[in-house]
């Protein structure tokens, strides 16, 4: 468990200064309703970027072992671990759409 805190513990270190460089693109007009969008658009990546991280660690040391005992199982395991990609894929979608309402 405390492998799983400190990665985690990582993962919104990376996640914050993610934000904080989203603000200080944003922080050229001076406008602090753009800066808390950056933060926010940094927040949408930082955040679904864990979520996935976590899913994908779990998804893939169980398709591991379904893949060893059952080797014609590789596509659907691939399936389910690619699924989770679709958060991530969400996330930039909506900071890319923050990041256009700040210019």
């Amino acid at each position: 468990m405390n492998k799983l805190a400190k990665v985690l513990g990582l993962l919104a270190v990376v996640g914050v200064v993610a934000s904080v460089a989203f603000a200080q693109g944003a922080a050229g007009g001076g406008n602090i309703g753009a800066g808390l969008m950056g933060v926010g658009a940094g927040l949408a990546i930082g955040l679904a970027g864990i979520g996935v991280g976590i899913a994908q660690g779990y998804i893939g040391s169980a398709g591991l072992g379904t893949i060893t005992e059952k080797p014609e199982m590789f596509g659907q395991v691939l399936v389910f671990l690619v699924i989770p990609e679709t958060i991530i894929i969400f996330g930039f979608v909506i900071a890319f759409f923050l990041y256009g309402k700040m210019g």
